[in-house]
């Protein structure tokens, strides 16, 4: 999404031989988790070691973690991925439903932006693991002219294995920078009226569609260690304070919306009520027509495409469930943009008032 690149030229009352520079933009880098190049092995395995080698990810000992990872872990888990991921894989333009919906975000919030900013703004967008990578990316945009970047990770909610490891890997790029742009970092958005709104109105679009209501409307976070929120990741209050937030833009009582979390991977005790589990309990329950939204998310992926619109929502059904409804990730809807339009400018202030 970067603009060309602006002609260089030498600043005013400097010598002729002083290096030409680019004139200044303002970068506006938007981050997501990643994907794979391809859903064959060895670019899945490229993809999950990288993944699950971050310390934010999987914070046990490398000299325990590793070995166990690249030789058992790697060896098979890259197939079973692979499936999941060609499943759902965007073959026309081969690449992953991630991806296509990431550059459809971009380039609605570049056509946003410019028509706030003009020229002085350029949008990019890069992934945490896998490509286009961060490091890439602020290169390109340093190259282009930018000394100030906003950097945008598209997490509503704080957590260590998002928002903080995308922080980090931005902030590794600008390590090996010889002249660092100014940088900025935008605070979770978990709670903001429009992004809450967004949310709402594509409830209320989906419910209008169907001929019989949803009994609940299950909202599935990603899962993480419930270790973690003891040693005091906010994750898990802010996706609580989502969905009441949620409910009450909505006008619902609480026994019609519920907090989950999915995708639970290792041994240990994660975040509950697991998802997968308690959409089998809500069907037990008499609860036989049920949505899903997944407020954790910006764009759909595999974890939403793949195992709530599948492995969920197989649960259900097999226990009983009747009609599920899979309410779609906000991606490149306009409510969302405007959402994060919002966000974004107030991040700019005092750079391009």
């Amino acid at each position: 999404m970067l603009d060309a690149r602006p002609a260089a030229s030498c600043p005013a009352h400097a010598p002729a031989d002083h290096p030409k520079v680019t004139s200044e933009k303002v970068g506006v880098l938007l981050a997501n988790l990643g994907t794979p190049d391809d859903y064959s092995y060895w670019p899945m395995r490229r993809y999950l070691s990288e993944f699950l080698s971050d310390k934010r990810v999987i914070d046990y000992p490398a000299w325990k973690w590793q070995p166990l990872l690249q030789l058992i872990i790697l060896s098979k888990r890259p197939f079973a991925s692979g499936e999941a991921y060609k499943s759902i894989w965007n073959h026309d333009k081969g690449e992953s439903p991630l991806m296509t919906i990431t550059k459809d975000q971009t380039a609605r919030m570049a056509e946003s932006l410019t028509a706030l900013y003009g020229d002085r703004v350029m949008v990019d967008f890069c992934m945490r693991y896998g490509n286009p990578s961060t490091k890439s990316k602020v290169q390109e945009m340093i190259a282009a002219g930018c000394r100030k970047i906003l950097f945008v990770p598209l997490y509503p909610q704080y957590a260590g294995a998002t928002s903080a490891t995308a922080n980090d890997q931005f902030f590794r790029a600008l390590m090996e920078q010889t002249w660092q742009p100014a940088a900025r970092t935008i605070e979770p958005y978990f709670d903001q009226p429009e992004y809450i709104d967004a949310l709402a109105r594509s409830v209320e679009a989906a419910y209008a569609k169907v001929e019989n209501q949803p009994d609940i409307l299950v909202c599935s976070y990603h899962g993480m260690p419930k270790r973690y929120l003891m040693q005091g990741d906010p994750y898990h209050c802010q996706c609580q304070k989502t969905t009441r937030l949620l409910r009450e833009r909505l006008g619902w009582d609480e026994s019609r919306i519920t907090t989950t979390f999915q995708s639970v991977f290792g041994p240990e005790e994660w975040l509950r009520p697991y998802t997968v589990e308690h959409v089998a309990e809500l069907a037990k329950q008499g609860k036989k027509r049920i949505a899903v939204i997944a407020p954790a998310f910006s764009a759909d992926c595999i974890e939403t495409l793949e195992e709530i619109n599948e492995e969920i929502q197989e649960s259900f059904l097999h226990a009983g469930g009747e009609s599920f409804t899979y309410i779609p990730c906000l991606n490149d809807d306009a409510a969302h943009i405007a959402a994060l339009t919002r966000v974004i400018q107030a991040n700019l202030g005092g750079w391009l008032d």
